[in-house]
């Protein structure tokens, strides 16, 4: 088949990379985000798969608004539309033009986790199990009818990078087969389960700010859920601190947010802090900040 990619960020790279090594599909296109400020001095910087398109030699469309691209789409005449992580609401007048429609894969067993960050809100949630899922997309937010799932289970220390590194690599073998099952006819889409649907939004800062009266596996889950974006983070006399992820330990002789050498109390056990970075300075493990901070004997997270 004829295809024009849409997605944005690194996550969306695997997928676009094995369609393009595909004996049986064409990638006559990308359609990404424009380029954005990044890094410190805030240069424009061209997204992900921006950068693998160029370096393949892949036409790329950056609207600014995502009907504008239906000349270009009308032009290139792709047969599929494949979707991954592109950042902005296609209306319906764009999914119409493909003859297979657009298919999506996105980073949850749906309809669990239906939104922007599936991947953190699995791990804030403490699932066990999690997946990818191929979808034909239509005007609702992630309900369209399911082409394709695979699983993936979650491991005790993932952070939501580390679990988004498989899945992208897992989703871009399923997004290919999906894909191919299409162009065979051998597939057929099917309506979402009416029930266990749960939603996704984008985690913000404040999301990411530690409440230590939690439970350690709570504050544990928001951690990792948290790492590396937004970012974790906690005060310390009135300075923010930002943290790497935490374990869990059979102990509970911490009051919430005291420090005791590198354990940390929560509302129901303690956690032992891996690395710690005060601002202004890099990630540095907890033991050696603890030997240079000299903290007070009453020094507690979240004051």
């Amino acid at each position: 088949m004829r295809l024009v990619f849409a997605g944005t960020p690194a996550a969306a790279v695997p997928s676009l990379a094995a369609l393009v090594a595909s004996d049986r599909h064409e990638v006559v296109g990308v359609i990404t985000r424009p380029d954005a400020p990044a890094g410190r001095g805030k240069r424009l910087a061209a997204s992900p798969v921006k950068k693998f398109a160029l370096e393949h030699g892949i036409p790329v469309l950056t609207p600014d608004k995502a009907r504008d691209v239906i000349p270009d789409l009308e032009q290139l005449r792709p047969d599929c539309c494949p979707v991954v992580a592109y950042g902005k609401i296609l209306p319906q007048e764009v999914l119409q033009v493909p003859p297979y429609g657009f298919v999506n894969l996105h980073f949850s067993l749906l309809p669990a986790h239906r939104g922007a960050a599936p991947v953190q809100h699995v791990l804030l949630a403490g699932d066990d199990v999690t997946g990818a899922t191929t979808f034909l997309l239509d005007d609702g937010m992630d309900t369209g009818p399911v082409l394709g799932m695979f699983t993936e289970t979650v491991r005790p220390t993932d952070t939501s990078g580390d679990l988004l590194d498989r899945l992208a690599e897992g989703g871009a073998g399923l997004l290919t087969a999906t894909l191919d099952a299409l162009e065979d006819g051998q597939l057929r889409a099917e309506p979402q389960q009416a029930e266990g649907i749960s939603y996704a939004p984008k985690l913000t800062a404040d999301d990411a700010h530690v409440d230590w009266s939690r439970p350690a596996a709570v504050v544990d889950r928001t951690i990792r859920a948290c790492t590396p974006a937004p970012g974790p983070w906690t005060t310390l006399d009135g300075a923010r601190v930002k943290l790497g992820p935490v374990r869990p330990v059979d102990s509970a002789s911490l009051a919430p947010g005291e420090i005791g050498g590198a354990l940390v109390g929560t509302g129901q056990g303690d956690v032992r802090l891996s690395t710690v970075q005060p601002a202004g300075k890099g990630p540095i493990d907890a033991a050696a900040w603890l030997r240079g901070a000299r903290l007070a004997p009453d020094a507690r997270f979240g004051t």
